[in-house]
């Protein structure tokens, strides 16, 4: 008789606020490890994609929908799970904040950002799981603009900026930054500057998505 095998997903959620990188993690309401802080997921059904399962639990356990969404990695340790031999498939997402309302229900009794220098301690491998997360979503950001997936459709420079600051964990020079970005010519120029700040008020621009998928056809390279 072979043993029983299961298959979950977890989820890495990442946002940006106005002085973080940010994680979103949910507090379990159900055993092992009940009011403990984990990273989203569960269980995948018999009749469900992988992709499915993580965009359904993301919902179900925090509420957000419409998210860049992709797979990271396959944990598979024996002993990761103290139920039973379960191998999860782990993604991570990208969301804007401002889009978002985060509201837990089924096994999770909370819902909550966190900064992701200051997480709280996680159960099951999911310290490992975020890391695996971190290390792949700053490689990433520098070559393909998924960046723009955490920014409102209307942003100023130095938002981009700050964005990849935030994400790389280190300053970019201002003057250079904004160089090479408008020489890539993804940036719509709106004709718009922002409203309701107290310092000089800034441009707006919109990622142009359409002449980066032409562009990158024809061999073009994102590169921050």
């Amino acid at each position: 008789m072979l043993d029983r095998l299961c298959l979950a997903v977890d989820c890495v959620v990442f946002s940006v606020s106005a002085t973080d990188l940010q994680v979103m993690l949910i507090k379990r309401g159900i055993p092992p490890f009940a009011g403990e802080w984990a990273l989203p997921g569960g269980f995948v059904r018999r009749d469900e994609s992988l992709e499915a399962t993580a965009r359904r639990e993301l919902y179900e356990e925090t509420g957000i929908t419409k998210i860049y969404l992709e797979q990271l990695y396959t944990f598979g340790d024996v002993d990761r799970d103290p139920r039973e031999r379960v191998v999860t498939v782990a993604y991570y997402a990208l969301i804007n904040l401002k889009d978002q309302s985060i509201r837990p229900s089924t096994d999770a009794s909370q819902a909550q950002w966190f900064p992701v220098q200051n997480l709280p301690k996680l159960v099951f491998d999911h310290e490992r799981i975020f890391a695996t997360a971190m290390q792949r979503l700053r490689a990433k950001v520098r070559y393909e603009p998924i960046g723009f997936e955490l920014l409102p459709p209307k942003f100023t420079l130095p938002e981009l900026q700050k964005l990849y600051e935030l994400i790389l964990g280190c300053p970019l020079d201002k003057r250079n930054f904004r160089k090479k970005i408008l020489a890539m010519d993804l940036l719509i120029d709106l004709g718009e500057k922002e409203t309701g700040v107290k310092r000089r008020a800034g441009k707006l621009y919109q990622f142009d998505q359409d002449k980066y998928q032409q562009l990158k056809q024809k061999g073009f390279n994102f590169e921050i």
